[in-house]
């Protein structure tokens, strides 16, 4: 028998992004705001400070798919998708997963490969989320557990979305690990979400965003994370004041800061 949770429906400024949200115990708690906002500043000057005049080439004859950085090249993906498909099929999102790798992101990508409260690997799926309920049916991804595995059943509409965009929503959904949920965890979500889409757009400055709806969700968060200096205070005004979190508590395992 699969037990689904609650969708949530959150409102950012015109932008309306959906999920499904678990909670997360504290053995497998990430960093706290303070120390992951202080990381994002320094990974954004690090990668600004790094960058050459001269764009590093592309030796392969290959062409990537224009849904990836260019580095991505089906030669490369072939070296790489061995470590992924313990928990994704799609090579888009085994391509998202990789990009978290030494990013603010990393702590989701080995909680979806199996360092989760289930120890078991994340299964990704894209789906056509009405066809779960009906109410799902805008939603961008649900999470759900059958039996002791968890899943992230990312809405079918995204199956084209840039894996860049894809990456910085798993760096979220990533964290919700269990039936609880609360204000605090949601800030602590949707400003991991921001933060990896910050560091992400300037390792790959160079790659065409296009106007893909996830990447216009994750521009939206970008505007309230800069707005705050690199910090959560816009984020967190935004989960206070969402009618949809109305009746979630402050804190929960994990999450005791707010």
């Amino acid at each position: 028998m699969k037990k689904f949770f609650a969708c949530f429906t959150v409102s950012l400024l015109v932008l309306s992004i959906n999920h499904i949200s678990f909670g997360m115990d504290n053995i497998n708690t990430p960093k706290e705001d303070k120390a992951l906002i202080q990381k994002t500043k320094y990974n954004i000057e690090k990668i600004k400070k790094s960058k050459s005049t001269k764009k590093e080439e592309n030796t392969s004859k290959e062409k990537a798919n224009p849904l990836y950085p260019a580095k991505y090249t089906p030669e490369y993906i072939s070296k790489i998708k061995g470590e992924y498909t313990c928990s994704a099929k799609s090579e888009n999102v085994i391509v998202a997963l990789d990009m978290l790798k030494d990013t603010n992101g990393e702590f989701s990508r080995t909680a979806i490969l199996g360092n989760n409260l289930t120890k078991r690997p994340i299964k990704i799926e894209y789906r056509d989320l009405a066809s779960v309920d009906k109410s799902y049916d805008t939603c961008d991804a649900v999470g759900w557990k059958g039996g002791r595995t968890l899943y992230i059943l990312i809405n079918k509409k995204h199956e084209n979305a840039p894996s860049i965009a894809l990456a910085a929503l798993l760096a979220h959904e990533a964290l919700h690990q269990d039936e609880f949920n609360s204000l605090a965890e949601e800030t602590y979500a949707w400003t991991m979400e921001a933060a990896v889409w910050c560091e992400l757009t300037e390792l790959y400055d160079d790659f065409e965003l296009g106007f893909d709806p996830l990447v216009q969700r994750e521009i939206t968060l970008k505007k309230l994370f800069e707005k705050g200096n690199y910090t959560n205070k816009y984020i967190r005004k935004t989960v206070l004041t969402n009618e949809s979190y109305k009746d979630l508590p402050q804190y929960s395992p994990g999450f005791e800061n707010l």
